[in-house]
């Protein structure tokens, strides 16, 4: 039985993405890629594709951060600090699981992210629940799709 790891979505399944990896036996996050070509303008924001989805028990999260360079070297800030993957994001109907990252540009140039560049780092992480919790509605839709 599988436990977690990714995979690429259908869109991409052609476009040589690679899957996230470890670069050291340390490591506790697995670097994550921008799948295409992408320029995010000055004081602008965009959404940053990576070709990749995660799958994990139901009882884990995939919690993505920013690598710590791409605020120094290319003044670009994930909008929402942590990006939080749930296990029932993983093949849903809306976006089959992608994983994106809206990154904002607070410098003063356009700045270019080239396909394959590792803009993130995926941590898998357990969780618990409080005893009352009784939740049992499915997802239905993919990012933002649980609410304002």
């Amino acid at each position: 039985m599988r436990s977690r790891g990714f995979e690429v979505v259908k869109k991409y399944q052609n476009e040589q993405i690679s899957l996230p990896e470890r670069k050291t036996k340390g490591s506790a996050g697995y670097d994550i890629s921008c799948a295409v070509d992408i320029i995010v303008k000055k004081k602008t924001f965009e959404f940053v594709p990576t070709g990749i989805k995660a799958y994990m028990l139901e009882d884990e999260v995939l919690e993505v951060y920013p690598r710590s360079s791409l605020s120094f070297k290319k003044k670009l800030v994930k909008l929402n600090s942590v990006g939080i993957i749930d296990s029932d994001y993983y093949n849903n109907p809306d976006n089959e699981g992608e994983i994106m990252l809206i990154l904002y540009n607070y410098g003063d140039e356009d700045v270019l992210i080239k396909k394959g560049e590792r803009i993130a780092q995926g941590i898998f992480m357990k969780y618990l629940t409080v005893d009352s919790d009784d939740t049992k509605v499915k997802r239905l839709g993919g990012f933002g799709s649980t609410g304002n």
